[in-house]
């Protein structure tokens, strides 16, 4: 479990890094095409703005992080109940907090830090407390499930998210982190992987269900990071990747925490969520009105909470 933990925690610091890069290289992106007039009638980032935030070399570089962290994340995914790999995965939230004070000129505020302890803490009560991972053996027709579920939340939530435009940073952060928590349980169900059978992968349907997952969530977090805050956008994020592998881990995985430690377990999972929750309510504060972006252009590591 060692192994794993320590394969999780690294995902997580590749995650928060890259996030916070990609937040750079997309308000860099957006603030250019909000001053030559070039977004959705809904006030949201065009599809020009979007492509050409992922050319911005911070934005690259984000992404590799990205890549290298999704690695390290399904071999956790594959080592760890899922309840705690994907919530010291979704600890990134720490990384991302604590980074973007300094690559975004971000102060966070004392209810801020108070959240992101609370998270902290919670994610040694959940390692106290996880037991043995389970099989990851499911029937094939969840696999289907798997991947009609992953194309309605991804193609769905992105024409919504579209709709929405500038008012739908938290809800564009929470789909992405449901895809990738479709991605977690994906990795965690997926055959063909031990022992490899390079036939019975490309036949699984939850190989799709991770590709379609991977790159809408990836998408929709851009657009979060574009339009509402890296903090907030992240939390939200946090919150989808987090419950909704967490439970199915438990409920259809056999994922099970330590004999007699399943009330620490539940104590741990709910204040990690809260806490993230709380990061992305105090992290959007409503009634603030958005800087010029001509004013801000040259501001390349403005405030953007």
């Amino acid at each position: 479990m060692l192994i794993g933990l320590l394969t999780a925690v690294a995902a997580s610091i590749c995650y928060g890094t890259g996030s916070v890069l990609q937040a750079v290289g997309s308000r860099k992106s957006a603030r250019r095409e909000a001053a030559a007039g070039l977004t959705t009638a809904h006030g949201g980032p065009s599809l020009s703005s979007t492509a050409k935030a992922a050319m911005t070399w911070e934005f690259i570089v984000g992404t590799v992080l990205d890549f290298v962290g999704f690695g390290l994340g399904a071999l956790a995914a594959r080592m760890l109940p899922l309840f705690l790999s994907q919530t010291v995965i979704s600890a990134n939230l720490v990384i991302t907090a604590v980074l973007s004070v300094r690559l975004l000129g971000i102060r966070l505020t004392r209810a801020e830090w108070t959240s992101i302890g609370v998270v902290c803490s919670a994610l040694v009560l959940l390692a106290t407390a996880a037991g043995p991972e389970g099989s990851g053996h499911t029937p094939i027709a969840t696999h289907w499930w798997l991947l009609a579920v992953s194309l309605v939340l991804m193609v769905g939530g992105t024409v919504v998210v579209r709709l929405l435009g500038a008012r739908a940073a938290i809800l564009a952060g929470l789909l992405s982190g449901l895809g990738f928590g479709a991605l977690g349980v994906g990795v965690r169900v997926l055959n063909g992987v031990d022992p490899f059978d390079p036939g019975a992968l490309l036949a699984d349907p939850a190989l799709y269900a991770i590709l379609v997952a991977g790159v809408g969530g990836m998408y929709l977090h851009t657009v979060a990071l574009q339009i509402g805050s890296v903090n907030g956008a992240t939390a939200a994020l946090v919150v989808g990747e987090t419950v909704l592998p967490g439970t199915i881990g438990v409920l259809w995985l056999g994922d099970a925490s330590r004999p007699g430690f399943a009330w620490l377990a539940v104590l741990g999972f709910v204040l990690a969520v809260a806490g993230a929750v709380a990061v992305a309510w105090f992290g959007e504060p409503e009634g603030q009105p958005s800087p010029d972006p001509r004013e801000e252009e040259p501001r390349e590591l403005a405030h953007v909470g």
